[in-house]
């Protein structure tokens, strides 16, 4: 059997560079790798083309996408002449990018007798991190979508089969773990599956995606593998708990940078459905409850910063208004952030939600605030804005205590942080601890007007003639720290 999974698993666990070839009638695709990492796709399918991708997902005008031939230049990609002549941006052109080689991969997951040669050689040049795709994604959603045929069962047929890596185990359902645990030791393909009264088509689906992740191997047939038990040179226990831990690292690392489509693996055309499967299947593999609770304070935070991403991206995608204004800002935003610095977009992202604040647009706002503060962590008066749209938001307000008492850590200086958060337990009848807020924000500046004012309210200060509440825009004014 020659499948598209078996060379993503041989070229990506191997660390192989070099250029696949896909051949199924007159479908031809070339999958270029570095280091078991894919980073680039070409092909002969019109619809699989950049031009036609750019032109689906909304970045190309129907009269440029009607002359795209008119703009091939020699030795230039179509994707940077659109982007020299200034038809697309950086970010319009990564999106693409990232889209084509998932949907190009994908595509050839249905065939099964397809020629497929791999020539393994060295590709020089740095890869940029925007443009490597993780191969255990596209392995993993590419057989979960396609559907079953007999030759998978005859893949195994008389094969021994031992547990391997556990590396990805984590990406599997309760289902497909009771298969893995079965192979505690060797058992025949077989005899594993005369043990399980599920599916027939589920089982040799699952077997196949396990193997396909480097799980499970066929004993003495598997080269540089050892069997579970024998963890061979450089292997440690907790491998399965630590390789969950540096892909959180890195999904953390790149918050600031990818869109909400980006961190649920999604084009921008994604439906109702795919984006309810993509968060489901994140879901279970990040979720905190998921993580070892002995792992250190450091990466439990890590750990809640990703899933809370995952989950504000997918609160966000799967309503139609709040996908309409996410779509909407991003876009004005992103053209203003094309060469930019990371904390040079940031402060953009910052200004735009600050107008939509004072505008009284809060969810539009909150979009822009969490993407400020993902992008610059240690910025007290994103922390402070952010907690305050939302406070304005009954279904964030939880959310808006942990945001405002990370601005007064941040910034124990700073008056504003204990107003706020004294407003928002005044709001929820909280009394005694509003007042214990606006106390200190005196004991910070005993002139502060707005918390004189609020104390005041509660009956628990003197009255100053003239006295107002200030509670605005100006708190976020800077302030020294005396």
């Amino acid at each position: 059997m020659k499948h598209i999974a078996l060379f993503l698993h041989d070229i990506h666990f191997q660390k192989k560079s070099g250029r696949l070839v896909f051949k199924q009638d007159d479908i031809v695709k070339y999958f270029f790798f570095q280091e078991g990492l894919l980073i680039s796709v070409k092909t002969n399918q019109q619809d699989e083309r950049l031009g036609e991708i750019l032109y689906r997902l909304g970045k190309l005008t129907p009269e440029i996408h009607s002359k795209i031939d008119f703009y091939i230049e020699p030795n230039m990609s179509i994707g940077e002449v659109l982007k020299k002549n200034g038809m697309i941006t950086d970010r319009d052109l990564a999106d693409a990018l990232a889209y084509q080689v998932r949907e190009v991969t994908l595509n050839a997951f249905p065939f099964f007798e397809a020629d497929i040669t791999f020539q393994e050689q060295a590709l020089s040049g740095d890869v940029p991190k925007e443009a490597r795709t993780r191969v255990s994604f596209l392995i993993d959603y590419g057989i979960r979508r396609m559907k079953f045929n007999p030759l998978i069962q005859g893949f195994f047929a008389k094969k021994t089969l031992v547990a391997s890596e556990k590396t990805y185990a984590h990406l599997l359902t309760d289902e497909e773990k009771e298969i893995l645990d079965k192979l505690s030791a060797p058992l025949a393909a077989d005899a594993l599956f005369a043990s399980f009264k599920s599916d027939p088509e589920f089982f040799w689906k699952s077997l196949f995606l396990l193997y396909c992740l480097d799980l499970i191997d066929f004993r003495n047939e598997g080269e540089g593998k050892a069997p579970a038990g024998d963890m061979g040179p450089g292997r440690e226990a907790g491998g399965e708990n630590k390789a969950q831990i540096s892909e959180v690292l890195e999904i953390r690392a790149s918050l600031g940078s990818v869109s909400y489509y980006q961190l649920l693996g999604l084009s921008r055309e994604a439906s109702e459905a795919e984006i309810k499967r993509a968060y489901f299947n994140l879901a279970r593999r990040f979720h905190p409850d998921r993580f070892d609770r002995s792992l250190s304070a450091e990466f439990r935070v890590a750990i809640d910063e990703v899933f809370d991403a995952i989950s504000k991206a997918y609160r966000t995608l799967v309503n139609k208004e709040k996908r309409r204004l996410y779509d909407s800002t991003a876009a004005v935003v992103a053209g203003k952030e094309d060469g930019l610095d990371l904390s040079r977009k940031a402060d953009i992202k910052f200004r735009q939600g600050k107008t939509l604040y004072s505008q009284g647009r809060y969810e539009e706002a909150l979009i822009l605030l969490e993407e400020a503060v993902r992008m610059r962590r240690n910025k007290g008066d994103y922390y402070l804005l952010l907690a305050m749209a939302e406070s304005k938001l009954p279904e964030y307000r939880k959310k808006a205590e942990e945001d405002f008492l990370k601005a007064q850590e941040m910034e124990p200086w700073n008056p504003e942080g204990y107003v706020g958060l004294g407003i928002l337990y005044k709001n929820e009848d909280l009394t005694t601890k509003a007042a214990r807020q606006f106390q200190k924000a005196l004991d910070v500046d005993s002139d502060h007007r707005a918390a004189r004012h609020e104390l005041e309210e509660l009956g628990l200060g003197q009255k100053k003639k003239g006295l107002r509440a200030v509670f605005s825009l100006d708190i976020l004014k800077p302030k020294k720290k005396n």
